[in-house]
Formats: structure tokens, C-alpha cells, sequence
């Protein structure tokens, strides 16, 4: 038989997208893998009608497959919006790179009744997706944290090849597998690396045969060394002597490409010529003290600065702007500027004359200033003749020489004269200011450089040492130069500055740095210009690229030199550039940004693949601790999410038929990255541990940086215990090292410094990069760091005792005790010490060789006296009394109880889905959820939720409520919580998931669940056995791949609306497993027992508060219907047709026992229910047909109990229940409640427990309830004898409520049709005793033509006399009332969230013009961030806080009367929704507008969409507290509140196949 080939799989990104088009996911840093075969794929997801679906597109440049990248290229993926779906769109990743995303859409306008502008199209900001690159050393992968980096100064290599090969393969024997070498161009008159003379010549001295010796050294250390390249590359400048900057002079900044810098320029030439005159003007040329920089100072005050009148290039030129001004004026040239006066206009300008001297000057800098947006050449900044005439017309009048009042013309001149020294006096402070800074920058940069200890004492002055680093470079005057204009041939020299804005060009027109001598300037070399882009400099941008393309043709790697500093939108064209030759090219750059937000920039748009880390910027070993940590990877016992994510895929999307199996995916979050980090023990910027701590620390120092998780790094002389860092410029001596003679390195204890060490040590480091080996532990004690790095997955591990070497440390051991390893294994695998000879007589000599760099006499020692115990499992490490300073302990761990088969992880992961395989939905509400009360009912009061220590209980007992806790543990890693320490003190939490499962399995209804209690046991026995640190991850990985599959199985059991929904409808869906369950204190019956919906948990959950008819019958067609769980909705229907009478339903159901009748509204929300479900489910028109049996007799309000013959002995079709509810009513009822008194409602008083229906023949509709009673969902009694409001209902409704009038219509109109379809065998109703009959379509009729004038409240006054309306007591218009004829006539005109139940069930009775006006009213009034509000806010009895447990005398809140009076309930957003979408897609006639109306209702939902996120409960809450705000006394999960929610998308739904029909 031919076997099925296993699909391959494809690694899917999950790349959610918020409503405005960001990513949804950590930090917003996208940093992906290395491309794979097959190309894995990044998954946009965007919800349903986000609001960037408006005529949406979503643009991205990941280039197909086979195709080059191009950063402007963007393909164009239109946002098709389905409000029940999710769009997805698959973008594979076929190279590395950096990417970039963004959308265009028309953003969603203000909801509003009338026509409105549309919004400009518009584009979010431009996201990005860096893809690591692939590296691979003879054909083996490289992962990027497998990276060794070896650093050198190409000049100080030696002769090439002879000398190079020697130290290549030094390097590589000891195990680097990556060289970074320092520009390998011709380099410039200072012999510094990075100032290149040529960036496109190899350093002929070396490279003799240019080009082509690269490409062999390159293949060499390749296929011989086993090493990639990496060089630097520079880009922010030029030696300030290459050749080309002679013919290209605009490739730099000079006054002619920066006109602003001419003050510098000029600044700077007065200083040079101020430093040569210094002898002839009698100051000090030697600087030896405080006192002669002062001197100078003073020189430099009075020479310098006042030489030069710097402020003229910033004031305006007094006498020339006034001569202009007065012209003007003179000539009636005088312009007024719109609104230039103000209110004033330009008459009656009497008040400008009356204006101070101060405002006058303010008012022309404001509005006459010219020149003013930058520096330039003096007196740049000028008055606008014309503006200042005005302002003299305004002052003087207009100058006209025809009139007998000429205006003076020498008072207006010395007026407008008066006026610009007021304006000057703000420029010459700033100009104070400016040069308050220049000084002070120079007096400290000279005494940096002249006097201080820690400067570089440059000795005397002199024309080759100025007193000052010249800031720009004067280009030589030749045949090529003078083709220029003089002008162009000062090019300012490149530097940075401290704490300076990264993206801002120090040299720019927007910054003074170079004329407020903010620049620490390398004088050798020439910044370079840019521009915005190509267009601003075609040879340099050209130039540079193909230099770029050089680099990347021969390196696999690229250090960005002074990456702060150079413009970012370079960096990132000149990558572009590099990644065309090679995109897998390893990217690394020192970030002096100053900030992590500034860094990520960087990273984010450069690709930056690592950042260098020094571990020599550490002061202490705690410092040096944290950048271990910092550098180390995740904590052991860190939380998996992926691989749980994925578990039981394998069976999954296999092939049919004929068909090939699909490829499997195996779908990956986008997890929260770090910017990745170069840790380099010590760099060519660095001082050497012998320098800056003590020498013996070079060995635990490159231990402790081979223990990180990310790529590492040293340099030229760290393994050699070099004396100190080797001046980069002026250094002229060769390297020389012990490792470089050719023979081979041993990994061993050895002579010349740490190499036979750290050659173990890099062999660890690449193997546990290649590995995963990403959990780490480290703990610092005093003098010592401990690292323990594993594998995940097998839980091999290294662990690294090392003590470190800070001055003062002394030699003994540091009374380091022993180290407890629990549960792990350990076998030592070597232990060695460093001695280094650091006399002073020895280091002078190491210092002052004048041929060769070498390191100081050194050599690493075994360390004998190890002692490694085993006490089962677990080890016990001790250190002997000889491990001083300087020393290193290495060991090889692994946790036996991890050892599985298949491996731990994937056993824990695997087998849910078919233990999961036979549950139905109600063994689902026991396994996932089952609140306090409900779990406290099955197991007759023994066992409640669990209760974690120093958290709390859980919201649930089942899987939902240890994954409420858990969601947010996993994905913030957060080992600290109390859960972590709970399961790392004992298995209390795994019995209890165990048990309650193994016992309830064993009850009949409950069988289904064995399998999965079976599953449960055999993963939580697996991982008893790991060490407790272990526990909370393995925990967490059997608990969310349970509830993993238990969630996709309950949804696997609805409906396909809710199998292909979003992600918010599935949530949602899951709130009817939630909320119905067998009860042994409630069921629907009396008789049997059934799953019931709980009306809200946990305080509707249990026995008599389970049940309601209201909130039941409300919740059934979203929660039952909506989700495809036809046969529950069923039951609830059949239930309550049961127990009719009075014509009514009980709103309490007590399983049929003692219900009670005093819900006005229930019936006709039951009747609504039975209408729902035969539109909704197939062949749902048969239960009119079919039978109950009663609980009382039909059409007889006889009381008995259920325990009678009476009780069920008689039967009725719901056909005929539907009819004798629409009869009782039509006829009119009057009733007193059964055992009416405390015993029944405490509260309540006498006249409450009353009941009268009836129904108004002249308008159809029915009427009832009194002020002392509240039969509506607003059945809030008053509480409070204090306060005085006991027995006082907050809102008692009575009259004819506007939900209960809309209902009562749908039912008729819905009857009537199905009497004409002849599904329905009634005509009617009667009256009169009998004797006359009212059709249905008649009764429906009188509603229709009546409801608008009963109900609605005009905008216009002047309308009123067209409806029943009281002018006097209106509060609001526009409206439709909450009432018609209420007990109190001002509660009629109450704005409450009531009618849109009317406008959702009957449509047809609203105006629809009306209807959207008043929709938009409570969109702008009542809606709040996730509920309605119940009364208007500016209504006098507004109480939007609920608070049940104050005990206040306000009657108003007492004991939360005000339970409906302004607090924001959910359920009833659903409705107002629902006929928000009805009535605005009436209006909309296009595919575009329909959609507008979906967004709109979709940015409404947001709310609701992160609460039921957010949720512990995982649902809607019953209400909120005004704007949204937490409402204690709220059931945290209400069924109504998502229910409601669930039929929107069910509208949603049947508006499609209205649509596609």
C-alpha cells in the first residue's frame, strides 16, 4: 500500500494590525528569522471592517520570489472588508532585509444624518520588518547569537599574505569564526583607519594587487580559516585630504552649499590666526595653570569675538531697514497684513497708538521679519518695508503731500528707528547667549586638551597643534580648485556632539553646533553632504554607493561607523545598496543615540542585525552582572508559546481525495525582540582590563561574555593581556601575538594569555548558538557572577562559576560558599586561573617595545580541588580555598526528569485535540469555566475555585480561569508572580486540575470527559517529576495546550459563522459555554435536570438567581442562534411555554417550582425568542407544532404547586401558547402576585405586588404597572429606610413602555404573516366576551399609525402640534420617548437606550429620517466606551455611579437605586447598534458606503472588543460606571451583554446573503 508523504510544513508570522493600521504586537519591532525552504510567510490580519479597510490597500516592498528589491517598489494588497471575517493577507519572505509597510485609506468621517466632506485620503506612518540574514560557513548555518567576532587594526596586521595568514589562523584556532578588520582603504594624511583617502583603493602598501588579494583573503579565511569578513564601512566622511574633493568640493558643507555656516567659517579662521598671533600679543603659549587660560580667554573675548562683530549676523542694520521703511511709506507703498491688527481691522487703529514700545517691535517680528529662519551673511535679517510702512500709516496716518496735515516725517523715522532697537535688543541676546557658549565650549575644550589629567597634554601651541582644532578643512589652491569659487573650498570637518538629537544634521541650517563650537571635531577628516537624497548631490551619492557595493561584494559583514551621526535616510539607500550584492549581510553598529527609543529607530529601518555592547564599559562586577544579564537570554524556566501554539498540527490540512496533503503551518507570534547585541569583551575603543580593572580579569570577563545569548566579540591583543588600548591614528607598531606562530592551539591551560581557554570557550558559545541554548540564569555574590545557560528543549546546559578581578579584590576566594544546583547534573569540565606579571618594571617594558605590541607575561593555571557532589538528581558544587581573582569554574549540566521519549515538550503538547475529540459543549462549560457558586453546586459544597496564594482565587475552577492568569504571566514572562512560586512550592495546583476532572468524569452525563481527565494525568505525572523551577513552564504548557484545544473544539461545534468569524465573535460565542451548565440547584424543569443559562456569573449563577426569563429569553438568539445551538434554545423556548400564565412568563424561573409573574416585559421578548428561531434555525417553523405540558391550566390564573395533579397534566402547542399570551392581552388582565408580601419581596411595597395590563383600542398598544412597581428590565426597587426611598422603584416604567410597544408589533405583524403563509391557524383576538374579533394585521395597523405621534419628539417645536406632545416638559428633541402616558409625564420624555429595541425588531413603525437623527443623538449622548448609558446626563436624576452597598441618605443611590438612572449597561449597545446599521444602510446605495456603515458600527465596538480581551471572566460585564469606568457591583460577565453582540453579527450576516441573493 502506498504510504501518504508528510506534508512540509510553513512557518506562518502572525501579523495583526490595530484599527489604524499599526502592528498589533510588542513594542512594534518586527524582527524575523533567517528566509527558510519553504519561505516562510508574515500574515497581515486585519479585522473585519477596520477603519483602514475605507478603501484600503495595504502596501508592502518584501520582494516575490526571484525578484531584486527595490525600496520604492510597494505591491499593492487591496483591504476587502467582510464585517464577520478577518482579511488575511500572506506576504512570503524569500530574502533578508530590511522592509517596510504601510496603508492608504479614506479615513471613516464623523457619523452624522446629513451629508459630510469626506476625509482626504490618507496613509499611516511607514512600519518595518527586518528579516535576520542567512549565514553559513562552509555550507553549514550560522545563527547570528553563534557569531564570534574577532576585531584588528588592519594597519598594525604586518606584511601581507605572510603576517595576515599567520594571524588569521591564529584567530581562527582558537575559534572566532568571524574577522572584523578596520577600513582597508587608502588612508588619509593622518594615517588614521577611518579617514579614507579612496574609497574605492585598497591600501596599496598591503594590498599590492588591490582588489584581487582582498577577493583571495576573503576565500582563504573562508574555505581554509573557516571565518567570514567583516569591515567597517564609513559613510559621514572623507579624509580631509582626498584627492576627489577637489573636483567635488559641493560634496561637503562650505558657504556656498551652507550659507549658514559662514559665521563659523569666519569664527574659525579668527581663531587660527588668533592662535599664531598669540606670541606677538604677549599671552602664554604653554599653558600651565587655570590662570593662562584665562588670559587667553580674555584675548579670545575681546580679539576673537569682538573682532569678528559676530552679532552682526544677527541683528537687523537699524539705519538701512528704516531708510527702507520710511520710503515706502513716503511712496504710500504700505501694505497691511490680513488681520494684522487684530480685531482692529484697519480703521480705528487709535488702541495702536496707545501700544508700548515692546509691542510694537513684537509686531514686526511677527509679521514683517525677513531672513529670520536661519544664519547666513550679516544683517541677513531685514524689516518688510511695506508691513513697517503700515505700521507707521496706522501710527501716523498715510503720508500724502496734498493734505494740510502732512504726518512728520522725522517723527515717524526716529519713531520706526526707536522701534528696530527694541526689536535688535532680542537679537543681541540671543547673540549674548550664543556667545556665552562659544566661550565656554573653547575654555573647556583647551583645557581638555592642554591641562587636564585625563586629557591628552598636546603641550605648547603652536601653527601645528593650534589652540583649537580647526572645524573646517581650507582646501589647497591648485589648477582643479581654482575652477571654484573661493567660496566653496572651506569644507567643515566632521565630529559629534554630546547628547545631540541623532537625527538632526549637526551641520544643517536648523543647528548652530559648528558656530557654537559644540563639536568635538576630528580634524582629519571632511563631513559629508548629503542632502535629502541623490537629486541633492549626484557624484557623492553615486560615489559612495559604489564604494558601498565594493564593501559588500568581498564582506559578509558591515559595521556602520558612526551610525548616530550619519543620516539615516543614507544609511538605510546605502544598505539598500550592500543587500543588492549580498542580502545576507550581517549588519552591526555603536549607537550613541543616547536613548533605546532613538536605537530602535535605527534598527528598525537600517535592518541593524546587532548593536555593540562593551563589557569593559563596566565600573564593578554587579555593573558587569547587568550586562550579562542584560545579554544572556531568557530566564530558565521561561514560558513557551510557540511550540503550544502548534501542538496536534500534525494531523491537520492533509490531503482529500486525490488531492496532495496541504503544507502544515505552524503558526508563530511575533514575540517582543530586544535590539539584538555585538557583546564584545573588549573593543579597539576600549581601555584592557589592565588598564581600567586588573589584568587577571581577562579571563572571567571572556567567560562571562562567551556565556551570552547573542553574538560575541573581542579584539587584538584581550586574549594577549595587552597592557592598554593601542592609539588607533598614531600608533605606528606591528601586532605580535603568541597565537600567531603558525602551530596549533591547544584547548588547554597555556603560555601568552587566555587563547587555549578561550578556545574552549567559543566552542561552547557556538554551539549553544546553534543549539538554542536561550534560557540563562546569573546571580552575582560580591566578587563572583555565576551564568547558567540551557537548551529549552533537552535542558543540557553549561554553567560558569567565575570570579572576577577588580582592584582591591586580593587573592583568596572571596568566601564563595557552595552552589546548589537542585535537580540537575553537573560533571566539571575544567577550572582554570589566570597570572599575569603587572610590575611596574615588566608593564613599562611590554609598554614602551618600540617595534612590537605585545601582551604582558601571562599564563593560565588548571585549578585542581573541584568538588562536585550528587545528591540524587541534584548537585552541590564547592569552589577550593585557591580560586582567587581571575578565575574560572566550567561545568556540563542536564536535568534527568526531562528526559522523555519524545521529548518533554512535545509530549505535554500533543494528544489534546484528541482527548478533546467527543466532549459536547456542556462537558465544555465544566472543563473551561464553572464559577465559585456553580463549581461549589457539583460537588455538593465541598470544593470551590482554587485559591492561589498572594494572587486569589480564580474566577473559574476550570481551564479558563488558570489561563486568565496565566495569559498575561506567559506573555510578559513573568516568573515572579505568585502562581510561579505557588507550583514552585508544591503540586497542589495539578492535583486539583486532575481531580476535579477524574471525579466529575465518573458521573453519567459527564462520561465524555474520561478521556481528557486520562490526558490531563498522564502530562501533569510527566512533568512532577522536573525540578520545581521548571514547573510553572511545563504548567503553563499542558494548561494552554488544553485550553487550546478546548477552545477549538467548542467552536469547532457551532455554526460556520461562528467557525469562520473574527477572532471578537468566537470570544464571544464561547460566553454560551460559559454561561450553560448542568445545575444541581437549578434546571428548567422541576422534574428533570437540564443545562440552563446562567443570566450572569458569578452572581446569577446559582439555584432561584440562575434563571430569568427576561435576560434568558434576551440571550437566546444571540447565544443559542447566533451560534448554531439550536437544541439549548429549544429547551429555554419549550421551558417557558410551560409555565405561561396570566399570559405571561415568569421573570424568575425556579426550575417551574415557584415562578414569579411580575416581568411586563418578559412575554413579549419570549415571543420575539420564538419568532427569532423560526427565521434563524432550519425547519424552525415546526416547534409552533410542538407540544408542552403546562404548569398551570391554560387561560386560568389558578395558583398550586407543582407537585398537583393539576401541574403538567394538560398540553399546548407553542402555536397555541403564543396565542393565549396575544388573547390575555388583548382582553386585559388585573391580578394581585401570588403570596404578595416580604416573604415574596422584601422591598416592595403592598401596592407594588398589583398588577394591571391592559390594552388602549384607540392606538393598539398595551399599557401597564403602577409607580410602586417596575416591570421592565429597569426593576431596580429602592432599598434604603434611611434614605427614604424603600419601596420607591428607581425607574418603575409604567404606561406603555417603547420595547415593549416595538415587540408587541413584531409579533402581530410576524403572526399575521404566518397565519397568511398558513403556518398559523388563529385569525385574531377577541373582545367583548367573544362577541367581536380584532385581526392581528388590524391590531398591528392601529400601533403603526399611531406610534410616531405617540412616541416621537420633533426637533422642531413648531411640530409639536402634529404629536402627542407637552412642550412644556420636553427635556431633549429629536427623540423618541421612553414612554407613552407614564404614571409621572416627565419620565415619558426621558432619553433612555430603549427604543432602538423598537427600531431592531420593527423597523417599519419609525420614520426612518427621524430613527437616524435619534440613533445619532444617543451616539453622541448615551453611548459610552463599551455600554449605554440608562438616562440622558442632563437629566435632574443622572446618577451615573452604581454603588448596591451604599448606605447613604441620598435618595437617589441609596442602596443603588440608581442602578438604571445613568450607569452605562452593555446589553443594550447591541441593539443600538443593530438598528444603527439597519437604518443607516437604508440611506447607503453603494458597495463603498455600505462599508461606511460597517466601520462605523465597527469603531463603536472597540470597547467591548478589549474588554472581552482583557476580561479574567472572558465576557462582557453587566454594566460600567460612567465613561466606562469599573463598576464593582457589575457582574464581571453578563449573557445578555454578549449576546446581544453575537446578533449584530448575526444582522451582519443576513444582510450577506441578502446582498450575494
Amino acid at each position: 500500500m502506498a504510504t501518504t508523504k508528510r506534508p512540509s510544513s510553513q512557518a506562518v508570522y502572525l501579523l495583526p494590525l490595530t484599527d489604524g493600521g499599526a502592528p498589533d504586537v510588542p513594542g512594534t519591532y518586527i524582527y524575523l528569522p533567517p528566509p527558510t525552504d519553504p519561505a516562510y510567510v508574515v500574515r497581515f490580519q486585519i479585522e473585519g471592517t477596520s477603519s483602514i479597510c475605507r478603501q484600503g490597500s495595504l502596501w508592502v516592498n518584501v520582494p516575490s520570489k526571484g525578484e531584486d528589491f527595490h525600496r520604492d517598489n510597494y505591491r499593492e494588497y487591496k483591504l476587502i472588508p467582510d464585517f464577520n471575517r478577518c482579511t488575511e493577507i500572506d506576504i512570503p519572505i524569500h530574502k533578508a532585509g530590511a522592509y517596510a509597510f504601510y496603508t492608504t485609506f479614506s479615513p471613516l468621517p464623523d457619523f452624522s444624518t446629513s451629508s459630510v466632506p469626506t476625509p482626504k485620503p490618507t496613509r499611516t506612518p511607514t512600519y518595518y520588518i527586518d528579516v535576520c540574514p542567512k549565514l553559513s560557513l562552509q555550507g553549514s548555518f550560522m545563527p547570528i547569537d553563534s557569531l564570534i567576532v574577532f576585531s584588528v587594526i588592519s594597519k598594525f596586521m604586518g606584511k601581507f599574505p605572510s603576517d595576515w595568514d599567520n594571524h588569521l589562523r591564529g584567530i581562527s584556532q582558537r575559534g572566532y569564526n568571524m574577522v572584523h578588520f578596520t577600513p582597508l582603504m587608502m588612508r588619509g594624511v593622518s594615517n588614521s583607519p577611518y579617514s579614507i583617502y579612496d574609497q574605492l583603493q585598497f591600501d596599496k602598501t598591503t594590498f599590492p594587487n588591490g582588489e584581487k588579494d582582498v577577493a583571495r583573503m576573503v576565500k582563504k579565511m573562508e574555505q581554509e580559516f573557516n571565518m567570514l569578513a567583516m569591515t567597517d564601512v564609513v559613510w559621514n566622511h572623507t579624509a580631509n585630504n582626498s584627492k576627489w574633493l577637489e573636483d567635488h568640493p559641493e560634496a561637503g558643507y562650505n558657504v556656498q552649499t551652507a550659507p549658514w555656516l559662514r559665521s563659523a567659517l569666519e569664527l574659525d579662521t579668527a581663531l587660527l590666526q588668533f592662535s599664531k598671533d598669540l606670541h606677538v600679543l604677549g599671552l602664554p603659549t604653554t599653558i600651565t595653570s587655570v590662570d593662562d587660560l584665562l588670559k587667553i580667554m580674555d584675548g579670545c573675548k575681546t580679539r576673537v569675538l569682538g573682532g569678528c562683530k559676530l552679532w552682526e549676523y544677527y541683528v537687523l542694520n537699524v539705519e538701512r531697514d528704516t531708510k527702507e521703511i520710511l520710503k515706502a511709506w513716503v511712496e504710500g507703498q504700505a501694505i497691511f497684513p490680513d488681520d494684522g491688527f487684530g480685531k482692529l481691522g484697519i480703521r480705528g487703529l487709535n488702541e495702536v497708538k496707545e501700544w508700548s514700545l515692546k509691542k510694537k517691535a513684537d509686531w514686526c517680528v511677527e509679521k514683517a521679519l525677513l531672513g529670520g529662519d536661519r544664519l547666513g551673511e550679516r544683517f541677513r535679517r531685514r524689516m518688510d518695508p511695506l508691513i513697517c510702512a503700515g505700521l507707521l500709516s496706522a501710527l501716523f496716518g498715510r503720508y500724502d503731500t496734498r493734505t494740510s496735515s502732512t504726518p512728520d516725517e522725522r517723527a515717524a523715522r526716529g519713531a520706526m528707528y526707536r522701534i528696530l532697537e527694541e526689536v535688535n535688543l532680542h537679537f543681541y541676546r540671543e547673540y549674548d547667549a550664543d556667545a556665552a557658549e562659544i566661550l565656554e565650549q573653547l575654555f573647556n575644550r583647551v583645557k581638555y586638551c592642554r591641562l587636564d589629567d585625563h586629557g591628552p597634554k598636546m603641550g605648547p601651541i603652536t601653527d601645528e597643534s593650534p589652540l583649537v582644532e580647526p572645524y573646517f578643512t581650507r582646501l589647497p589652491i591648485n589648477e582643479v580648485t581654482k575652477k571654484h569659487s573661493p567660496d566653496s573650498l572651506a569644507l567643515v570637518n566632521n565630529g559629534w556632539v554630546w547628547a545631540a538629537d541623532a537625527m538632526r544634521d549637526n551641520a544643517g541650517w536648523k543647528s548652530r553646533a559648528y558656530l557654537r563650537r559644540e563639536v568635538i571635531v576630528w580634524g582629519d577628516c571632511v563631513k559629508l553632504r548629503y542632502g535629502d537624497g541623490p537629486q541633492d548631490n549626484p557624484f557623492l551619492w553615486d560615489y559612495i554607493a559604489r564604494y558601498t557595493r565594493l564593501m559588500a561584494k568581498y564582506f559578509t559583514g558591515f559595521r556602520i561607523d558612526n551610525c548616530h551621526s550619519t543620516p539615516i535616510h543614507l544609511a538605510e539607500y546605502m544598505l539598500d545598496q550592500a543587500r543588492s550584492v549580498n542580502p545576507n549581510l550581517f549588519v552591526a553598529a555603536e549607537l550613541f543615540s543616547g536613548s533605546e527609543e532613538m536605537d530602535f529607530k535605527f534598527v528598525m529601518r537600517l535592518g541593524i542585525c546587532a548593536l555593540i555592547r562593551e563589557c569593559m564599559q563596566a565600573w564593578s562586577t554587579q555593573e558587569l552582572s547587568r550586562l550579562v544579564h542584560r545579554h544572556g537570554g531568557r530566564p530558565i524556566g521561561s514560558f513557551e508559546v510557540d511550540e503550544v501554539m502548534n501542538a496536534d498540527k500534525s494531523t491537520e490540512n492533509g490531503g482529500h481525495g486525490n488531492m496532495p496533503p496541504a503544507k502544515r503551518e505552524v503558526i508563530r507570534k511575533i514575540k517582543q525582540s530586544p535590539v539584538h547585541a555585538l557583546f564584545m569583551d573588549c573593543t579597539h575603543d576600549n581601555e584592557t582590563p589592565a588598564q581600567k580593572r586588573d589584568a587577571r580579569d581577562t579571563l572571567p570577563s571572556a567567560a562571562l561574555v562567551a556565556m551570552c545569548a547573542c553574538a560575541t566579540g573581542s579584539v587584538m591583543g584581550f586574549d594577549e593581556v595587552y597592557p592598554k588600548l593601542i592609539e588607533l591614528v598614531h600608533e605606528k607598531r606591528l601586532y605580535s601575538s603568541p597565537y600567531s606562530t603558525g602551530g596549533p592551539i591547544k584547548a588547554q591551560a597555556g603560555e601568552g594569555g587566555i587563547g587555549g581557554i578561550k578556545k574552549i570557550l567559543n566552542q561552547i558559545h557556538v554551539l549553544m548558538g546553534k543549539d538554542e541554548y536561550d534560557e540563562t540564569f546569573i546571580h552575582h555574590d560580591r566578587e563572583y557572577i555565576t551564568v547558567h545557560r540551557v537548551d529549552p528543549q533537552s535542558r543540557k546546559g553549561y554553567f560558569l562559576i567565575a570570579h572576577t578581578a577588580f582592584p582591591g579584590y586580593g587573592n583568596g576566594n572571596g568566601g564563595f560558599g557552595p552552589t546548589h544546583l537542585p535537580s540537575t547534573k553537573a560533571k566539571l569540565l575544567g577550572s582554570w586561573m589566570l597570572e599575569v606579571d603587572t610590575s611596574d618594571e615588566v608593564k613599562t617594558a611590554t609598554i614602551d617595545d618600540k617595534t612590537t605590541l605585545r601582551g604582558l607575561p601571562s599564563h593560565t593555571k588548571e585549578l585542581r580541588g573541584i568538588i562536585v557532589e550528587s545528591d540524587g538528581d541534584s548537585t552541590t558544587i564547592t569552589i577550593p580555598e585557591k580560586f582567587p581573582p581571575g578565575s574560572i569554574a566550567l561545568f556540563e549540566t542536564w536535568i534527568p526528569s526531562t528526559e522523555h521519549a519524545d521529548g518533554l515538550d512535545k509530549f505535554v503538547t500533543s494528544g489534546a485535540r484528541a482527548a478533546f475529540r467527543d466532549v459536547n459543549l456542556t462537558d465544555l462549560n465544566f472543563i473551561l469555566y464553572r464559577c465559585d457558586p456553580e463549581e461549589r453546586d457539583a460537588s455538593d459544597g465541598k470544593d470551590g475555585v482554587y485559591n492561589i496564594p498572594g494572587h486569589g482565587p480564580l474566577v473559574y475552577a476550570g481551564l479558563q480561569g488558570w489561563w486568565s492568569v496565566l495569559r498575561d504571566v506567559v506573555r510578559d514572562n513573568n516568573l515572579g508572580h505568585p502562581i510561579c512560586q505557588h507550583l514552585r512550592d508544591g503540586q497542589w495546583a495539578l492535583d486539583y486540575c486532575v481531580g476535579r476532572l477524574e471525579r466529575i468524569s465518573q458521573k453519567r452525563r459527564y462520561h465524555r470527559i474520561q478521556g481528557l481527565a486520562k490526558w490531563l494525568k498522564e502530562r501533569f505525572d510527566a512533568i512532577r517529576k522536573v525540578p520545581s523551577f521548571l514547573l510553572p513552564r511545563y504548567f503553563a504548557m499542558v494548561i494552554q495546550t488544553a485550553y487550546n484545544a478546548a477552545f477549538d473544539r467548542g467552536i469547532e461545534l457551532m455554526n460556520n459563522n461562528v467557525r469562520t468569524g473574527q477572532t471578537f465573535l468566537r470570544s464571544l460565542s464561547l460566553v454560551s459555554v460559559q454561561v450553560t451548565g448542568y445545575m444541581n440547584s437549578a434546571s428548567l424543569w422541576p422534574d428533570k435536570s437540564v443545562p440552563s443559562l446562567a443570566a450572569g456569573l458569578p452572581h446569577f449563577a446559582y439555584d432561584w438567581a440562575r434563571c430569568w426569563g427576561r435576560d434568558i429569553c434576551i440571550s437566546a438568539r444571540g447565544l443559542y442562534m447566533g451560534t448554531g445551538r439550536y437544541d439549548d434554545a429549544k429547551e429555554h423556548i419549550l421551558a417557558f411555554a410551560s409555565v405561561l400564565k396570566h399570559g405571561m412568563i415568569p421573570n424568575l424561573l425556579s426550575g417551574g417550582k415557584l415562578p414569579r409573574y411580575n416581568s411586563r416585559d418578559s412575554i413579549w421578548w419570549f415571543l420575539q425568542n420564538i419568532q427569532d428561531y423560526t427565521k434563524i434555525v432550519p425547519d424552525g417553523l415546526d416547534i409552533l407544532q410542538e407540544k408542552v405540558k403546562r404548569r398551570f391550566l391554560p387561560y386560568d390564573d389558578t395558583w398550586f404547586a407543582h407537585t398537583d395533579k393539576r401541574a403538567y397534566s394538560k398540553t399546548s402547542t407553542i402555536e397555541d401558547i403564543i396565542q393565549e399570551a396575544l388573547q390575555r392581552h388583548a382582553s386585559g388582565m388585573e391580578f394581585r402576585e401570588y403570596n404578595a408580601g416580604p416573604d415574596l419581596d422584601s422591598q416592595m411595597k403592598s401596592e407594588g405586588f398589583d398588577q394591571k395590563i391592559w390594552t388602549d383600542w384607540e392606538t393598539g398598544m398595551i399599557f401597564g404597572g403602577n409607580q410602586f412597581n417596575c416591570g421592565t428590565w429597569m426593576d431596580k426597587m429602592g432599598e434604603s429606610e434611611k434614605a427614604g426611598n424603600k419601596g420607591v422603584p428607581g425607574t418603575p416604567r409604567d404606561g406603555a413602555a417603547v420595547e415593549i410597544t416595538g415587540m408587541l408589533y413584531s409579533t402581530l405583524a410576524w403572526v399575521d404573516q404566518l397565519r397568511e403563509d398558513g403556518d398559523y391557524k388563529y385569525d385574531g383576538v377577541s373582545l367583548d366576551d367573544n362577541s367581536k374579533v380584532i385581526t392581528f394585521k388590524d391590531w398591528a395597523s392601529k400601533i403603526k399609525a399611531n406610534f410616531e405621534r405617540c412616541y416621537y419628539v420633533p426637533q422642531d417645536p413648531r411640530n409639536d402640534h402634529n404629536y402627542d406632545v407637552n412642550s412644556k416638559i420636553v427635556n431633549r428633541r429629536g427623540i423618541y420617548k421612553d414612554l407613552y402616558r407614564s404614571g409621572k409625564e416627565y419620565e415619558d420624555y426621558q432619553l433612555r437606550p430603549n427604543f432602538p429595541v423598537a427600531m431592531t425588531v420593527a423597523p417599519d413603525l419609525f420614520e426612518p429620517e427621524h430613527a437616524l437623527h435619534a440613533l445619532s443623538v444617543a451616539d453622541k449622548v448615551l453611548l459610552g466606551p463599551q455600554g449605554m448609558a440608562t438616562l440622558d446626563p442632563s437629566d435632574l436624576n443622572y446618577r451615573p455611579y452604581y454603588n448596591n452597598s451604599e448606605d447613604s441618605t441620598d435618595f437617589h443611590t441609596s442602596k443603588g437605586r440608581n442602578y438604571h438612572q445613568g450607569p452605562e449597561w452593555l446589553w443594550p449597545t447591541g441593539f443600538f447598534l443593530r438598528a444603527l446599521l439597519k437604518f443607516d444602510l437604508m440611506r447607503r446605495k453603494t458597495p463603498e458606503e455600505r462599508v461606511e456603515s460597517y466601520q462605523q458600527v465597527t469603531r463603536r465596538l472597540a470597547g467591548c472588543m478589549k474588554a472581552i480581551q482583557e476580561s479574567p471572566w472572558a465576557g462582557l460585564t453587566e454594566l460600567t460606571n460612567k465613561e466606562g469606568s469599573f463598576c464593582g457591583d457589575s457582574c464581571p460577565t453578563q449573557s445578555w451583554s454578549a449576546s446581544c453582540i453575537i446578533d449584530l453579527f448575526q444582522d451582519a450576516h443576513e444582510y450577506a446573503l441578502e446582498e450575494a441573493e
